[in-house]
């Protein structure tokens, strides 16, 4: 699904706020542009073939063990390596969500099928794909419930991917707990955590025997020097790329409003500082193209995503003065369609 994901920004070269993919984009990335910076002549050597390095300093991070954890390039390589390895099963998928997980299954002979509640997991799974909070909703499934989920259906693998986990105050599965479950990998994303999408990390937790069948498909030198060096600086520098999540969230909130009010316009719930809207009359692409050219705003049209219509859209929020410009190009879009 090269062409229909978030963030096309090559496409639009006058783009001033981006708003279509769910990165938080005001951290100042100085301190670690100056580190790579300084760190350049690590091109002149390969890279760890697995960069154990970095597997050491996040399990310290996370608290389990090295052989718990699998960095990989960006939370994708994860999802096309999972599928990979557990080929032949009964897979299922919770809709509407991020399109690679289907993506991934079909390109490795998997028939991926569709649910869109958790009620309605069936009994012959023997693999379940869940984006927790999940892309493009923003929703986040109650903990407990997975947990219990998790424990009584033994027989099924559930892979949890929670590449947006620092973006809600709402709690989703531990790392530490999770490594102890012979059913259970969480995906997890540096690139969404520290907006890197450019430096593509990611990586994978779960219990050591999970762990050891994803290594034997695992391609070495995945991840380049100048990424593995990049994790390595911000993990022991978490303190400099913190943002205010509450602020995200009451914008959130009342960037939802706002669009709610035209009545117009449906907002789903959100958790995050992300959420998913559905234009009642008009396209989300028309909305797309207008914002871009006009004011030189990124929205992300949504319509890809299974489940969804031509009218979806999904925004990630982003300074309080570009929320509102974008409010008010949206508004004056309804008026003159």
């Amino acid at each position: 699904m090269i062409e229909g994901h978030g963030d096309d920004l090559h496409k639009y070269p006058h783009i001033q706020v981006n708003f279509s993919s769910n990165v938080c984009h005001i951290l100042d990335h100085t301190p670690l542009i100056e580190h790579l910076y300084a760190s350049m002549s690590k091109i002149r050597s390969y890279a760890e073939p697995i960069p154990y390095s970095l597997h050491e300093l996040l399990a310290a991070n996370k608290q389990i063990h090295s052989e718990e954890i699998l960095v990989t390039n960006g939370a994708v390589e994860s999802i096309y390596l999972i599928a990979q390895a557990f080929q032949h099963k009964y897979t299922y998928i919770l809709q509407p969500t991020f399109a690679e997980y289907a993506d991934a299954c079909r390109v490795n002979n998997i028939i991926p099928r569709s649910i869109f509640s958790l009620d309605d997991l069936p009994r012959d799974a023997e693999v379940f794909w869940l984006c927790n909070p999940n892309n493009p909703t923003g929703e986040v499934q109650d903990a407990e419930r997975l947990y219990r989920l998790i424990q009584e259906r033994k027989q099924t693998l559930f892979i949890i991917d929670q590449s947006y986990e620092y973006f809600t105050l709402k709690e989703t599965l531990t790392t530490d707990h999770c490594v102890k479950f012979p059913n259970v990998i969480l995906i997890h994303s540096m690139t969404k955590r520290f907006a890197i999408p450019g430096l593509r990390l990611g990586y994978i937790t779960a219990n050591k025997n999970l762990i050891k069948q994803l290594l034997y498909f695992k391609t070495p030198w995945s991840v380049n020097a100048l990424a593995i060096e990049a994790g390595k600086y911000l993990i022991t520098h978490q303190e400099k790329f913190v943002y205010d999540l509450s602020h995200y969230l009451s914008e959130r909130e009342r960037v939802c409003k706002e669009l709610a009010d035209t009545r117009l316009i449906d907002i789903w719930e959100s958790d995050t500082h992300y959420f998913l809207g559905r234009l009642r009359i008009g396209k989300a692409y028309a909305l797309k193209e207008y914002l871009a050219t006009e004011y030189g705003l990124l929205i992300r049209d949504a319509s890809n995503f299974e489940g969804l219509d031509a009218g979806a859209f999904r925004i990630a929020v982003q300074e309080s003065s570009d929320n509102t410009l974008l409010v008010n190009a949206i508004k004056k879009w309804i008026t003159i369609g």
